[in-house]
């Protein structure tokens, strides 16, 4: 992957060719049963992982077409005067549209709205980035959705909290 031979893909393949060989030749505790345990298990947590990410791409389709995040964008322009309250109330929306939406969603969504009012208010369009990135990244982690602490408890087999 560093020598640019093969991509990410590519060398999960090849891990799990490796993984096969090793275990069959030099280990020799491969066996059917087992194999059959791993792709099950492979194949529910895969299945957790998609229904999170189409309810997740659900709720973002019906944000979206109801153009609440405009709407909440506009709002703050308009009615909150101070920068740090348009700021915080930046953070706010992204905190909540990070509940819902994936992060390339999300960031699509906002992201030309909230370069035009950090413009506006006279914000460093790098520090807009990173704040975007930050509090977008943190609402994934948040129920109601919270689509990567499931997917990190599905991985982790661990109850999720909820």
């Amino acid at each position: 992957l560093r020598a640019g031979i093969a991509t990410p893909t590519e060398d999960s393949v090849n891990a799990v060719f490796y993984a096969l060989v090793v275990s069959t030749l030099l280990y020799r505790d491969l066996t059917v049963a087992r194999i059959h345990s791993a792709l099950v298990n492979t194949v529910v947590t895969t299945g957790l992982v998609m229904l999170v990410i189409t309810a997740s791409s659900l709720v973002g389709h019906v944000l979206i077409s109801e153009r609440v995040p405009t709407i909440v964008a506009q709002w703050d322009q308009e009615v909150l005067v101070n920068p740090i309250l348009i700021i915080l109330m930046m953070n706010i929306i992204m905190l909540v549209v990070g509940m819902f939406l994936d992060l390339p969603a999300a960031i699509l969504l906002l992201g030309p709205t909230f370069v035009a009012i950090g413009q506006a208010i006279g914000m460093d369009p790098i520090q807009l980035g990173v704040m975007i990135c930050i509090n977008l990244s943190i609402g994934l982690f948040t129920p109601p959705i919270g689509t990567t602490l499931f997917i990190g408890a599905a991985i982790a087999r661990v109850p999720d909290g909820t």
